[in-house]
């Protein structure tokens, strides 16, 4: 996965929008204007951020150590840092992707 096909991905969820609010280097996109993913544009090898089920995400962070980490300026005990180096499959990155957009767009 590369930064295009992790934005067209992103944007292809209902109502999904990108904006960004924290500089030229950070992308983020939201659903009822709350943040359900992050990227730095800068950062090599792409890193994303996902909000995640706290009980979920501290499995994801043992099973993928390398690849899984605490959400990097983010609350940890509800965000994972997804280092894309090629561990991790591209459906299981959209699988990050869409259990984060699940539980953001449940709230109102």
């Amino acid at each position: 996965m590369d930064i295009e096909q992790l934005r067209l991905y992103a944007l292809s969820k209902p109502h999904a929008e990108e904006s960004f609010p924290f500089g030229n280097e950070t992308l983020v996109f939201k659903v009822n204007n709350k943040i359900f993913l992050l990227t730095g544009l800068d950062a090599h090898p792409l890193q994303f951020n996902v909000k995640c089920n706290p009980d979920k995400a501290v499995e994801l962070r043992e099973e993928y150590p390398t690849s899984v980490l605490p959400g990097y300026h983010m609350n940890k005990k509800h965000w994972n840092t997804i280092v894309v180096d090629g561990s991790l499959s591209n459906k299981l990155m959209r699988q990050f992707i869409d259990d984060s957009y699940n539980l953001v767009k449940g709230k109102k």
